[in-house]
């Protein structure tokens, strides 16, 4: 009876070991307390340097230190998909949401790099994944800039498919008769193609080079209109209105422009 006593303690004592380190992950991941702020920026900070190697990975693909280099990043990685799924309250749930799915479908690709290596340039969406996390919004609401969220999403969301339909270019066309014959090549026509210019010096060839230049097209310049739209219309607050919803206002705005109602918006600048 002693023994299995102690071995229920033994358990107990193991479960109350995981509920502390997943209540001190979720503190640090959703905190504001200093020293949260401090691994939140920490975070960031690593999540910026996986990405500076991920748009810098089809230059360092030839180095010998380059396998090194990625196996690093995918530990890295995998500690911290692990991490915030420990912080999340229910883990099922978080593995159901996109940048999740995301994230994984890149650690496959940095697991096994040579079987992934035609889908390496999707690796870069981790930069849109991280756009979904309060880590990267927070600090600009704490500081009072959360009206400039909605026009730093759209800049990533422009850099995202700038890099990603690049890395797509240079992995489809390289070397066949288009004028491309490196990575500098295939983001150069990525920009020509998304501004319209069209120099002509690179052409990608075939009925499928056209149509991917058509789509490079289309929606580049629909990031670029919601770019400038967000960039050059009046600041927008976010206040919801008690009575109809709306969210979006005038800063000085005293009146619910879609159903009239009185609105109290609190003067940030106080």
């Amino acid at each position: 009876m002693s023994h299995v006593k102690i071995e229920a303690e033994l358990d107990r004592s193991k479960l109350g070991w995981f509920k502390r380190l997943r209540r001190r992950l979720r503190i640090l991941y959703h905190s504001q307390a200093p020293a949260a702020l401090r691994f939140q920026a920490t975070v960031l900070l690593v999540d910026l340097a996986i990405i500076a190697f991920f748009v810098a990975a089809p230059v360092l693909r030839g180095q010998e230190a380059f396998l090194w280099i990625d196996y690093s990043v995918a530990a890295l990685l995998f500690i911290e998909l692990g991490a915030r799924a420990l912080a999340s309250t229910d883990i099922p749930r978080w593995l159901r949401q996109l940048p999740v799915i995301v994230d994984i479908f890149i650690l496959a690709t940095l697991l096994a790099p040579t079987v992934f290596y035609n889908l390496g340039f999707l690796r870069i969406l981790r930069l849109w994944t991280i756009s979904q996390s309060s880590i990267v919004w927070r600090p600009l609401h704490k500081r009072k800039l959360g009206a400039y969220q909605e026009t730093i999403q759209a800049v990533i969301n422009l850099l995202v498919f700038i890099f990603v339909v690049t890395g797509f270019v240079y992995t489809a066309f390289v070397n066949q008769d288009s004028g491309i014959v490196g990575y500098v090549d295939a983001l150069y026509f990525t920009v020509t193609a998304m501004t319209t210019t069209g120099f002509g010096d690179i052409v990608l060839p075939g009925t499928f080079g056209k149509l991917t230049a058509i789509v490079i097209m289309i929606i580049g310049i629909s990031l670029f209109v919601r770019l400038a739209q967000l960039i050059f219309r009046p600041a927008k607050v976010h206040f919801p209105c008690p009575q109809c919803g709306l969210t979006k206002h005038d800063p000085d705005a005293v009146h619910c422009k879609a159903c009239g109602h009185i609105l109290n918006i609190p003067d940030e600048g106080r």
